[in-house]
């Protein structure tokens, strides 16, 4: 039981970071790379926050868990302190597999 919950733990992070990258490579570009919208990890913190928070059970760890991996997609920022503006990339500067 233990391991199956580590196992979606896992893989619900990993859904996480993939729906975070997929915002900042693909969904950024075509909504036009507003300046006024938040950074995608300040999402990933309140999902994280709303976790531990407000569900106690399956549901909250969960949120946690995505949270954390859509926080790490955009870890970059978070460590620049980039609250929101826009990320002045070009499509040809688009890495989906990293940390940004």
């Amino acid at each position: 039981m233990i391991a199956t919950n580590a196992i979606i733990f896992i893989l619900v992070g990993l859904f996480g970071y993939v729906i975070g990258r997929w915002s900042d490579n693909y969904l950024n570009f075509w909504i036009g790379d507003p300046h006024w919208l938040p950074d995608h990890w300040i999402y990933g913190l309140l999902l994280i926050i709303i976790g531990l928070f407000v569900f106690q059970n399956y549901l909250g760890l969960s949120l946690f868990s995505f949270g954390v991996g859509h926080f790490i997609s955009d870890l970059k920022d978070f460590l620049n302190l980039k609250f929101y503006g826009s990320d002045n990339k070009d499509k040809s500067q688009r890495r989906f597999w990293h940390i940004d």
